[in-house]
């Protein structure tokens, strides 16, 4: 069978899984997540044990130390895997929902109800827990789900995938609902993006270029998220010492992440004396400082930062710094520059705080808080399929609610249309 048969009879598959998946019973489908994580934890040491190798071989490959980090499963990391599938567990089911209901003059009684997209494709890379966030979220939504994850993590993904088809099988559904495309073969993804019969959305997890390259040869619709370009923008009345936790942890928690800190915007008013502490404990934990002309008076040695830096999603251990005049100013800045991902101001002024959330132009806005927080786990979905920065259907992390679609359902009592 040649590579683009054996791709569209796996989607052939998913489809008519999804037909079945579409009405199964919720307890069903949380009996399937909750075994599928006691799996998981079972073979935690397997599951590492295969991903050394792929992190051997992402290493001699010369993958970026974010890039090996996001591919590397530890038993914390299967931990929460296997956590998230249980909190996906729990959540309501989403399938059936009555969104809206009305009464027509006519007597016809119209109600909007969700249901599930049906087939969802979901291409990635490096990071081995997608494969199990994004299965059990399609799955609790009624959809059934083709995976496609990076080269780099080949066999971490078949491992996790093996793990949840067994749980899958064993809980009666159908077999097909969840599948993994094991090959490396770039071909496999042009073939995918071609089934615009039997898949309804694709969502890509990676780097800008890859997301743009999917967006630009998918007959399939997409669902994009570009680049996690984050701010933090310290006011002139912000709590300093909170401003420098929170700008510390959304910079060097976890860098290699996309709702990780790449600009730091402090007002002119506070920068004297917030930026030489800050920068220099930012320096001490590694971090490569590149800020403006103020920025580099005030602390000299600093790099330059070119317009170029300011646009960047580093996911490492960068940091552009920029000083501002005004919150309009600091706005402007981000909704030119920045990727509508995740912006924070830290502010004890409340005009500020409710200026700059009507105003910022992002799918997460946060007063006091790290932008690390734009996580479906963190904002309590359980997992996500991904952080969208699209406006339509959907825009911020994807959870259950964002895998579903509705359609209208209409009783009557014989009314006819004159």
């Amino acid at each position: 069978m040649s590579l683009q048969d054996e791709i569209i009879s796996v989607c052939q598959a998913a489809r008519a899984a999804a037909r079945v998946l579409a009405g199964a019973a919720t307890e069903g489908k949380n009996r399937c997540l909750r075994d599928a994580a006691a799996r998981l934890r079972a073979e935690s040491g397997r599951l590492i044990a295969i991903n050394s190798g792929d992190v051997q071989r992402g290493r001699e490959a010369g993958l970026s130390a974010a890039l090996v980090d996001r591919l590397t499963l530890t038993l914390a990391r299967v931990e929460a895997m296997a956590k998230g599938l249980e909190e996906v567990a729990k959540l309501p089911d989403p399938v059936g929902e009555t969104m809206a209901q009305w009464r027509r003059p006519n007597g016809l009684e119209i109600g909007q109800v969700r249901v599930p997209l049906g087939v969802v494709g979901i291409i990635y890379e490096s990071r081995p827990n997608v494969t199990a966030d994004a299965a059990a979220l399609c799955l609790k939504a009624g959809n059934a789900v083709v995976l496609r994850g990076g080269s780099e993590a080949l066999a971490t993904n078949a491992a996790i995938a093996a793990v949840l088809a067994d749980a899958v099988a064993a809980a009666g559904l159908p077999g097909a609902a969840i599948q993994l495309i094991a090959t490396a073969d770039r071909e496999a993804v042009q073939v995918l993006l071609r089934q615009d019969r039997y898949i309804d959305v694709i969502v890509p997890r990676g780097g800008e270029s890859l997301i743009r390259a999917i967006t630009e040869s998918s007959r399939v619709p997409v669902i994009q998220h570009y680049a996690g370009v984050c701010h933090t923008y310290v006011d002139e009345y912000a709590d300093l010492a909170m401003a420098e936790r929170i700008c510390f942890n959304a910079k060097v928690q976890r860098p290699g992440v996309c709702n990780a800190m790449e600009n730091m915007l402090v007002h002119a008013a506070v920068a004297n004396r917030f930026l030489p502490p800050m920068i220099r404990r930012l320096q001490e934990a590694g971090v490569e400082i590149r800020g403006c002309e103020r920025t580099r008076q005030i602390a000299p040695g600093v790099a330059a930062a070119n317009e170029e830096d300011w646009r960047t999603e580093y996911l490492d251990l960068i940091l552009a710094v920029k000083v501002v005049d005004s919150l309009p100013e600091a706005i402007a800045f981000i909704n030119t520059v920045g990727s509508g991902h995740s912006d924070a101001i830290i502010t004890e002024h409340l005009t500020h705080a409710r200026q700059f959330l009507a105003q910022v132009d992002s799918a997460a806005v946060y007063v006091n808080a790290s932008t690390r927080f734009t996580d479906g786990y963190e904002f309590g979905f359980g997992a996500e399929v991904g952080i969208s920065t699209n406006r339509l259907h959907a825009r911020g992390p994807m959870g259950l609610r964002e895998l579903t679609t509705y359609k209208y359902v209409v009783h009557g009592s014989g009314q006819i249309r004159e």
